[in-house]
Order: C-alpha cells, then sequence, then structure tokens
C-alpha cells in the first residue's frame, strides 16, 4: 500500500515560492490506479516522490510500510520499486539485451545467471524477446517505451510507477501498452500519471484527478462518469455556428444537416432541438475542471 497524508511540495521560499502539492491524502492498494491531470497539474512532481527522487517539503509518504521521508527510507523503498520516468535516458548503441543487463546491475542483482534469466524473463514480458540483440536507436518509439518497462521490471517489483507512458505512441502500440499494464497489476500495484483521460478509463480500476497541485477527485472512472450526468449534450447547428460560450465542446462532427457539437455545461438555454447524452469519462473530467475553474474565478 501507498499511503500519502497531507503530502506538500514547494520550490523555493517566501513570495516567490511556488506550490506544487497543497496537502494531498491518497491511499493506494493493489491494482492498476490511475492518476489523471492536466499539464502542470503536479503529477511529475508527485510521481519524483514516491520514486524517492524528489524530496518532501511537509507530510508523509509510506510505502509498503516503509517512511520514505529519510534518505534509509528511500533506499529501503528503492529495492522493491520499477519507475519509468516520462524521459527515460537509453544508450542507443546497446542492444536491448545490454541495456537491461546494465540497468540490473545497477539495481544489485550481482550473480551473472540470475541477471540473464531476469534480462531475458523481462524482455520476453514486454514482447521484446526477437528484437533484443537490435541495437535500441533501431527501435520504434513503442519499443522504446517497452525497453522502459523492462528496465523498470527488471528487480520484480512490488510497485510499478509509470509517468505519461502512452504519449506520442501511435493508436495500437497504446492499447497494446495499456494491456500490459493491466496484465502487470494483477500482483502488484501500478501508478500509472497520464493525461490521456482514454488510458483510464479503459484500464484502471481506481483513479484520481490531481489538478494546481490538489486532489480533487478520488474514486472509480465510474463514479467520476455518473458526476456529469445530466450535463452532456448535443447540438447541431445548420450555419456552423459554435454554442455559446458557457459550454465546453467536447467534440465537434461535420454531417450533411450541419456541425454537431457535443457539449459539456451547467444549463442548456436555447437550444430546445438539443438531445441529452449519456457521459463518459472524458465527460466527467472535462465537467469536474468545468466546475473547477468556475470555482477558482
Amino acid at each position: 500500500m501507498i499511503e500519502i497524508t497531507n503530502l506538500k511540495k514547494s520550490y523555493g521560499s517566501g513570495s516567490k515560492a511556488v506550490h506544487a502539492l497543497k496537502g494531498i491524502d491518497l491511499w493506494i492498494e493493489n491494482g492498476l490506479f490511475g492518476l489523471l491531470g492536466p499539464n502542470g497539474a503536479g503529477k511529475t512532481t508527485l510521481m519524483r516522490i514516491l520514486a524517492g527522487i524528489g524530496t518532501i517539503t511537509s507530510g508523509s509518504v509510506h510505502v509498503n510500510g516503509i517512511n520514505i521521508s529519510s534518505e534509509k527510507g528511500k533506499q529501503e523503498m528503492k529495492k522493491q520499486l520499477g519507475y519509468l520516468p516520462q524521459e527515460l535516458g537509453l544508450y542507443p548503441d546497446l542492444t536491448g539485451r545490454q541495456f537491461i543487463d546494465y540497468m540490473a546491475i545497477l539495481k544489485g542483482i550481482a550473480d551473472t545467471s540470475q541477471r540473464k534469466k531476469r534480462t531475458d524473463d523481462v524482455l520476453d514480458t514486454v514482447s521484446l524477446a526477437d528484437a533484443a540483440d537490435r541495437k535500441i536507436k533501431e527501435y520504434s518509439g513503442g519499443m522504446k517505451r517497452r525497453v522502459g518497462i523492462a528496465q523498470a521490471l527488471v528487480n520484480d517489483p512490488a510497485i510499478l510507477i509509470v509517468d505519461e507512458p502512452t504519449a506520442g505512441l501511435d493508436p495500437e502500440e497504446r492499447i497494446r501498452f495499456r494491456n500490459m499494464l493491466v496484465d502487470l497489476s494483477e500482483d502488484r500495484i501500478v501508478l500509472l500519471s497520464t493525461h490521456i483521460v482514454a488510458d483510464i478509463g479503459q484500464a484502471c480500476r481506481d483513479m484520481a484527478v490531481l489538478a494546481e497541485g490538489l486532489i480533487c477527485f478520488n474514486g472509480t472512472p465510474a463514479e467520476l462518469i455518473h458526476q456529469a450526468n445530466g450535463h452532456v449534450w448535443s447540438i447541431i447547428t445548420p450555419d456552423g455556428s459554435k454554442p455559446d460560450s458557457g459550454s465546453t465542446i467536447v467534440s465537434v462532427q461535420h454531417l450533411p444537416e450541419g456541425t454537431k457539437y457535443r457539449v459539456v455545461c451547467d444549463q442548456l438555454e436555447g437550444y430546445p432541438d438539443a438531445s441529452a447524452e449519456p457521459p463518459s469519462l472524458e465527460d466527467g473530467y472535462l465537467w469536474l475542471m468545468k466546475k473547477l475553474n468556475n470555482h477558482t474565478r
């Protein structure tokens, strides 16, 4: 279990201080947990703290009972952690096998035969066994992300943290990656941080939304969807004119009879032919963001 209590993180001091995390409480158990939020919300700051890289300003974080606020706690926690950051430094002239073997050495797997077995196992897990002896510079973007997962798994971690793992991948590779994370979460915590709503909806059992350094939602995807009930509409405008500025446009579809807009709003007025729509997770997320923006104005 990951237990986060009143976690705060600030950069700088005084009037120029930047408060990246403003008092977070979160409990994460085994399975695939999604952390969703816009860019700049504080997701990467939180991931770095959980990975033992970032420091805590105040509050506490316990990972499987280990307090990671101390250097000793961080080192103990890292033994059971795998981490794939947004930008993983790869060695392009190494083969996939050589890179994973090197990372295994860094993670303390000294026995040669054990290291070879773990390297082979994780390359097979991420479907790179057939490409293991090709140089990484020859890999596609999706293959490089899979190498990143392989290095995170080489020490068989109890907790796997992945930060924006599907950004920049094509649809087929993104689906493959999501399915792999679901499989990996069967016997460990997998924490998926992303700004891509579909990755959460298609894979995660539980989730939280982080915005402006605060947790503004914590529950299941179905519960976030439910919040948007009665606030999602389809509007067709014959001349293509956009709905009024009080609506958030989710999608636009050009039809023979006009332009169809899917919108999220509090109350829809002036469009008698509009039809109410069942919400999706994307609608639920946009409705939540809309409420937050209205509250902060």
